[in-house]
């Protein structure tokens, strides 16, 4: 069965439950001060663009975000002028980012039989992309969008290049990650133990050992991680 059979196939019985964590606590250090969460692309908050994704996913039942305290009111303020009424918490994150998913994921109700987990730092996130990766998680239990490296890679020590990376099976992983939710839960808990520092959350469950799959992401669906990458973001949500 094609992947686009299945899809079907699965949207054409009962509605899957799944909710979504948008990791919205980070401090933006590598975007010259300015938060890049609430910086203006036409108008409107990257982080607004981020939730709207997940609020016009008919997949996607609630919506849990992860915030410092300080902007829980401010994003509070654009759930609803915006009217993004999947947001059912506003939670507040920890010290690092496996903290801040952790409180997420323990919020989200404990009907959701899959958890996606999304940075808000990617306002350019399509539907079809969420659709994919939800219920692909479903035959899977563990699926992240992800796209071939292109670029030549090299490794560098004291700015000198050493050699060339052999780019053949490498990719560049992206979010949303949606997990089985008991799958996601254990890998968080031993990655919270182990005291491992994850850079995503498909790391905490590589090592407790369940198999990654991976979906087609797409090149739009860029991480807003220096200041000019807003300009690009601009250009892509025209």
């Amino acid at each position: 069965m094609s992947i686009l059979s299945f899809i079907s196939n699965i949207l054409s019985r009962k509605p899957l439950t799944c909710s979504v964590v948008i990791a919205a606590g980070g401090l933006s250090e590598r975007c010259k001060g300015e938060d890049k969460l609430f910086s203006k692309i036409n108008d409107k908050p990257v982080i607004a663009y981020s939730i709207e994704a997940f609020q016009n996913c008919e997949l996607i039942n609630d919506i849990v975000i992860v915030s410092r305290q300080e902007k829980i009111d401010e994003i509070a303020g654009i759930c609803e002028k915006y009217k993004l009424r999947k947001v059912s918490k506003i939670v507040v994150g920890g010290g690092t980012r496996l903290d801040s998913v952790v409180n997420g994921v323990n919020t989200v109700s404990k009907k959701t039989k899959l958890i996606a987990i999304h940075d808000a730092a990617r306002p350019c996130i399509d539907v079809g992309t969420i659709i994919k990766s939800v219920v692909l998680a479903e035959k899977y239990n563990a699926v992240a969008p992800a796209i071939a490296v292109t670029s030549t890679l090299k490794a560098v020590e004291d700015n000198v290049i050493t050699k060339t990376v052999d780019r053949e099976g490498l990719f560049e992983i992206q979010t949303p990650q949606v997990f089985r939710a008991e799958i996601i839960k254990s890998a968080l808990s031993n990655a919270k133990k182990m005291s491992l520092d994850v850079t995503d959350d498909c790391m905490a469950v590589e090592q407790i050992g369940v198999p990654i799959h991976i979906v087609e992401g797409s090149r739009r669906n860029l991480k807003i991680t220096v200041s000019e990458d807003l300009s690009i973001a601009e250009a892509l949500l025209k």
